[in-house]
């Protein structure tokens, strides 16, 4: 009998041990999303909150992700990639870079649009750029972020450590839309966009 009461209380330390774990995961997960976040409003506020950049929520990138929701990816990735190579890049550059990597302000599926352009992929670093300098007053590094996160499309290559590390975190978040990568806990789910 105290063999079956001592597999039950193993078991229980088991699950509890197990409880306690996923709890740590998770308090740390959200404690990174709040330090991402304090940092987006400590650095691109006047971003976040501009009506053109809230209409990115509205124009679709890769698959059914939302412009402003890639960007803001993109963010977050740059930041982690900065973090875990300790790169020593401007948190502030590679924010606002990459909030404003994005920034042509049109949905580019749109065929019957007055100025569509089928090399949408050359051509968008160039209108963001114009764009986000009508609306902000864009540091170097921020203008090589923008200009060439598209590269080897861009074909002069990026300039500064942070346009690299926002280039390759573009690369990242738009190959998991792309091919519809969902990270969830414990899982990866894969499908192709449409």
């Amino acid at each position: 009998m105290g063999n079956r009461s001592d597999r039950r209380r193993a078991a229980l330390e088991s699950l509890k041990e197990g409880h306690q774990r996923r709890m740590e995961k998770y308090r740390k997960q959200y404690e990174q999303r709040r330090k991402f976040y304090r940092l987006l409003k400590e650095n691109a506020s006047d971003i976040l909150h501009s009506e053109n950049f809230q209409k990115t929520r509205h124009h679709i990138q890769h698959g059914t992700m939302p412009v402003y929701r890639h960007c803001l990816d993109v963010a977050k990735q740059s930041i982690q990639i900065n973090k875990a190579l300790g790169l020593g890049c401007s948190e502030r550059d590679l924010i606002r870079g990459a909030l404003l990597h994005d920034y042509f302000l049109y949905d580019w599926h749109d065929k019957n649009r007055e100025n569509y352009q089928k090399l949408h992929g050359f051509y968008h670093p160039g209108i963001a750029l114009k764009n986000a300098r009508k609306e902000y007053h864009l540091t170097r590094r921020e203008e090589d972020i923008i200009k060439k996160h598209m590269w080897p499309l861009t074909v002069v290559p990026p300039l500064c450590r942070e346009a690299w590390v926002v280039t390759a975190a573009d690369k990242y978040c738009s190959l998991l839309e792309t091919l519809k990568i969902r990270k969830r806990p414990g899982r990866v789910r894969v499908g192709v966009a449409k």
